[in-house]
């Protein structure tokens, strides 16, 4: 028995609705998805898990799932098929190696899209004040902190940062060090990190939220 248009939409959504699918950095005419929680890097034109990538650029990249677009920006929330931003309630984070062995993600910052890099020997997060800057904290107002790098002491300031988003992971009221110097991702450190357990299986870290 032939069935009906409107039976193969209920079958396909019925694939394809449960999943998440989030956009957490790029690689040229590569895009990395984390798709129902697990990492994954799409070529332009291929498919996984019934997500095919059309296109992607450093801030966003677009996909299909059965026949229907969606654009993801780079650490926005995830979305399904039905188009529904994530609540952001979600409890696990997982993260896949990139090279050079460091865990890099996209998320945001008080709902401003940002790049970010696991760092276990961060106090808190650290972010430089270009960036901080580009996404509109306000950080001045903060108490005058004096840190130790690489590349000698450096003042900058301690603020709290009211919404810290990885995938449909959220926390609340996160500390964090502005820095002067220049950085290429945000320091994902223990003031984040300490809300999770950690676990690490090779190329794979997972994060589940402590209760």
């Amino acid at each position: 028995m032939k069935r009906s248009l409107a039976a193969l939409w209920v079958f396909a959504c019925g694939v394809a609705c449960s999943q998440s699918v989030s956009f957490s950095g790029h690689m040229g005419y590569r895009a990395l998805l984390v798709i129902d929680g697990v990492p994954r890097s799409l070529s332009v034109g291929s498919a996984v898990a019934g997500v095919q990538l059309i296109s992607v650029n450093p801030s966003e990249a677009v996909i299909d799932i059965a026949g229907k677009r969606q654009t993801l920006v780079l650490g926005g929330a995830p979305v399904s098929l039905a188009g529904a931003n994530s609540a952001g309630a979600g409890t696990q984070i997982v993260l896949s190696a990139a090279d050079g062995g460091h865990f890099v993600t996209g998320g945001s910052i008080n709902g401003k899209a940002v790049q970010f890099m696991v760092d276990t020997g961060a106090t808190t997060i650290a972010i430089s004040a270009a960036e901080a800057d580009r996404i509109g904290l306000k950080y001045k107002d903060g108490e005058h902190l004096t840190g130790n790098t690489a590349n000698g002491t450096v003042n900058g300031y301690r603020t709290s940062l009211a919404v810290v988003r990885v995938g449909d992971v959220q926390v609340y009221n996160v500390e964090a060090a502005v820095l002067p110097m220049p950085m290429p991702h945000v320091l994902l450190g223990n003031s984040f990190l300490n809300r999770f357990q950690m676990k690490r299986d090779n190329e794979r870290m997972t994060l589940d939220k402590k209760p």
